[in-house]
């Protein structure tokens, strides 16, 4: 492991990717050297979109983050922070409950694997309501079916991805 070298991981499902994810990734790319942004593969949890579309909506959404890598992991975050010489796990928090819970995680990961440190960052105050489960819920209520509803929705997600949210989730194809 190189020990010069801050490298942090920053790890979720991302399903879909969102403008608050895309934030908190460049904020954490100009504080690390390397940021690997790790797609998450949980079996136990039911994703609205596949493994190959999440990775696909990270990498577009940072192709200009110059020290971001995008990878897959189905085992614990600590085991590929460890693998890929990491000791700075990243999380957003938007408020009180996801701290309180990350907190609790970050004790975990840190009994797993003593290098870990948790850093958290606050969500820009923009971005505290734009959650993932925001995003499915808006989908599958169908505001992607307008052209009103996808400007909406355009809060939500990046710019780079938002075609490929809505054409993903069986929206208009353009």
């Amino acid at each position: 492991m190189n020990s010069k070298k801050k490298i942090a991981v920053f790890a979720g499902s991302f399903d879909p990717f969102t403008v608050g994810h895309l934030d908190i990734a460049k904020r954490a790319a100009a504080m690390f050297d390397e940021l690997w942004i790790l797609v998450a593969v949980n079996a136990s949890k039911n994703c609205l979109f596949s493994l190959e579309n999440r990775i696909d909506f990270v990498r577009k959404s940072c192709k200009n983050i110059h020290n971001v890598k995008v990878a897959e992991f189905s085992g614990l975050t600590v085991e590929f922070m460890q693998k890929v010489g990491a000791r700075y796990l990243l999380r957003g928090v938007r408020n009180g409950s996801d701290m309180d819970y990350e907190l609790s995680v970050g004790w975990n990961n840190k009994t797993l694997y003593p290098d870990c440190e948790s850093v958290y960052l606050a969500s820009a105050p923009e971005h505290l309501a734009v959650s993932s489960t925001v995003v499915r819920e808006l989908l599958k209520c169908g505001i992607a079916k307008t052209a009103a509803g996808r400007k909406k929705l355009s809060k939500y997600v990046p710019a780079e991805i938002l075609p490929l949210v809505v054409d993903g989730f069986g929206g208009p194809k353009k």
